[in-house]
């Protein structure tokens, strides 16, 4: 017989979720995708940078190379699982809420929060280059604390 006391309890796995939700995405869920996934998706939406994830996943015993983060994130992205949050050209953020909405980088921490869409209003955007469409307008608004 089992121990089904309270602090006994089983926690039920996320991977066949995960599993089923790469594969949709048209990704193999190889073992270290998933691992990040986990570290990604199982609790509530953020925004982490590739070296963010990377300490993550060594903190929970998960053998991967920054390089193989980083080509994981950007096919999270390509796949549809991940908003890419561009703050300047040497640092990225990735957004596990793939909504439309805009950030407020806060430049002192170098962290990334969310500004809801309907807060910022554009208006006159330029018509695209022939045979293309816009698909979306992401705006990123850098804050620092006011010093003085």
């Amino acid at each position: 017989m089992t121990d089904r006391s309270p602090t006994a309890r089983t926690v039920p796995s996320r991977r066949p979720c995960l599993t089923a939700v790469l594969r949709m995405a048209g990704l193999r869920p190889t073992r270290q995708r998933v691992a990040l996934a986990e570290l990604l998706f199982g609790g509530a939406h953020r925004h982490v940078s590739a070296e963010q994830l990377h300490a993550e996943a060594a903190s929970a015993r998960v053998n991967v190379s920054l390089a193989t983060i980083y080509n994981s994130l950007h096919q999270f992205r390509e796949a549809g699982l991940l908003r890419e949050v561009a703050v300047d050209a040497s640092r990225s953020y990735f957004d596990t809420d793939t909504s439309d909405h805009h950030h407020f980088y806060l430049e002192d921490e170098q962290r990334v929060i969310d500004i809801p869409a309907s807060s910022i209003v554009i208006q006159n955007l330029p018509e695209p280059p022939r045979g293309m469409d816009i698909t979306h307008v992401d705006v990123v608004v850098r804050v620092r604390k006011v010093r003085g």
